[in-house]
């Protein structure tokens, strides 16, 4: 895949780029059986508060049921097809099982219509394939990764990322994330052997307001622009700044320098921090 541009004929499309979908299966629609219902909530919990600011409006869509579970163990599987997926940066892979099934997966890179995956312990190692992390050597790439053995990949999911396994210790492995945690897995968890494809999501340029609307995301209001009973920072005659001390949210709470994430039980598995400590 590659990054396309075009010619300048509006101020839009003088900075707009999309990626080239040469590898995905444009004429293909998703399965009907393999999607579901999405209904928007513009960021509101049941309660209608809104809890995700600036969420709202957005293209409508059709949600398609990834398996990230892989536990089809020893039944090979054909690559039918490369769709587009509008609920997540990677493309996705249309998968038909050797029983006759169908299922979504994580497009990796490489991965082409045509070519036989297969999940399980005794799964070769190649891009594609679902293994046990303890199967799989060290320095190895991989995707899609479990935190708790048969709950399906939580890790390593979005375009271009990619895991790598630096050791085996006892029961765990040291899995180094994308952001440069190090951290310890189950060696029972299972992982997708190769990079998630589309890497160059990331170099996309939206070029216009309108295209971020269609993506579900509102115009995002700077706290100084608002008024002081809205905002902190809001207030003041003329552009004084934020008018504290320090950056607030717009609920009194110290925007930068310090941290407000709980300590969490799972912060026990990281040997070392993505803030390089």
């Amino acid at each position: 895949m590659g990054i396309k541009s075009f010619r300048p004929t509006t101020p839009n499309r003088r900075t707009m780029t999309v990626v080239t979908g040469e590898l995905t299966s444009n004429k293909s629609k998703p399965i009907k059986g393999l999607t579901e219902s999405l209904p928007k909530h513009g960021g509101r919990n049941n309660a209608g508060k809104v809890t995700a600011r600036f969420r709202g409006g957005g293209h409508k869509r059709r949600y398609r049921i990834v398996d990230f579970r892989r536990q089809k163990d020893g039944i090979a599987a054909k690559v039918e097809a490369i769709e587009y997926d509008p609920n997540r940066s990677a493309n996705i892979a249309r998968l038909l099982y050797a029983d006759g099934e169908r299922a979504y997966i994580l497009a990796p890179k490489g991965l082409s219509v045509g070519q036989i995956v297969r999940s399980g312990p005794e799964a070769e190692v190649a891009p594609g394939n679902c293994l046990p992390l303890e199967r799989l050597p060290l320095g190895c790439l991989v995707h899609n990764v479990e935190l708790t053995p048969g709950k399906g990949g939580q890790l390593v999911r979005s375009a271009g990322a990619g895991a790598q396994l630096l050791a085996k210790e006892s029961r765990y492995v040291h899995l180094r994330l994308p952001s440069g945690e190090v951290r310890l897995i189950p060696a029972l968890c299972r992982a997708t052997v190769g990079v998630v494809g589309n890497e160059d999501h990331s170099n996309i340029r939206l070029g216009k307001a309108g295209r971020t609307r269609w993506l579900g995301r509102k115009p995002h209001n700077r706290g100084v622009a608002m008024n002081p009973n809205d905002h902190p920072h809001g207030g003041g005659e003329g552009k004084v700044g934020v008018g504290r001390k320090s950056p607030m949210t717009p609920w009194g709470k110290p925007a930068l320098g310090r941290r407000t994430r709980r300590r969490r039980k799972s912060n026990a598995m990281i040997v070392r921090s993505r803030r390089g400590r």
